[in-house]
């Protein structure tokens, strides 16, 4: 069983940024694949990015690319997502997930665990 965490969410204006945080209780986070999802009020989880066990291989949705990064480190049992130039669309919770098979890791069905999420609000 793995638990994780998500913390540093928040209020900001549009065009700054937050750093989120997803500490996981397992220390073998190495072996899992993490992605972060989003989900605004209304609307569906989507996809924001994920990254290999490694940290070699990482994905972005479109909507995201050049303004958020993913990182990982492995050996702190952390991921960590980035977020600049941020915009009243990016207001959602936001999710950390692992994944151990790690075939898709822009399918949020694949994901093994979840974390709690934390609260992302970008006033305009």
């Amino acid at each position: 069983q793995v638990q994780l965490v998500e913390s540093g969410g928040g209020l900001v204006q549009a065009g700054g940024s937050l750093r989120l945080s997803c500490a996981a209780s397992s220390r073998t986070l190495s072996s899992f694949g993490m992605g972060w999802f989003r989900q605004a009020p209304g609307k569906e989880r989507e996809f924001v990015t994920a990254i290999s066990r490694s940290g070699e291989i990482i994905y972005y949705a479109d909507f995201v690319k050049g303004r958020f990064t993913i990182s990982r480190d492995n050996a702190k049992s952390t991921v960590y997502l980035q977020m600049n130039s941020l915009k009243p669309e990016d207001t959602a919770v936001y999710y950390c997930a692992a994944d151990w098979s790690a075939r898709d890791l822009t399918a949020g069905d694949e994901y093994d665990y979840w974390g709690q999420g934390t609260q992302v609000t970008v006033s305009s």
